[in-house]
């Protein structure tokens, strides 16, 4: 069984957290289910970047982006080539080392 390992998060995820996922479940979801709550503001629909995350180890395991997430990305805050959006990368084989950026380009939080 794969292993995401998400590093620390200032405010998401202070300690880090290891878990164990499934193959094909998506990075923002393994997330959530496990509280650390990544904003996701279109609803997991690939229709904007609040869900940016950077994938450290393990990111030619994943499926390539389409240009759909491509198009996105190039409107991320603080984007590199392992830069995903969480709700498209999906985990398979392969451990994943995740970052969590520390800002997001989002007009409005669905926290407030």
């Amino acid at each position: 069984m794969p292993k995401v390992i998400f590093l620390p998060h200032e405010e998401l995820c202070p300690d880090g957290l290891v878990i164990d996922a499934q193959p094909g479940e998506s990075i923002l979801d393994i997330a959530l289910e496990n509280n650390i709550d990544i904003e996701h503001a279109c609803e997991k629909s690939c229709a904007c970047t609040t869900c940016h995350i950077i994938v450290r180890e393990g990111f030619d395991s994943l499926q390539e982006s389409d240009e759909l997430e491509d198009d996105m990305l190039d409107k991320a805050w603080g984007l590199e080539p392992e830069s995903r959006l969480g709700c498209q990368a999906c985990v398979q084989e392969e451990d994943l080392v995740v970052e969590i950026p520390k800002y997001t380009v989002n007009i409005v939080s669905e926290n407030n």
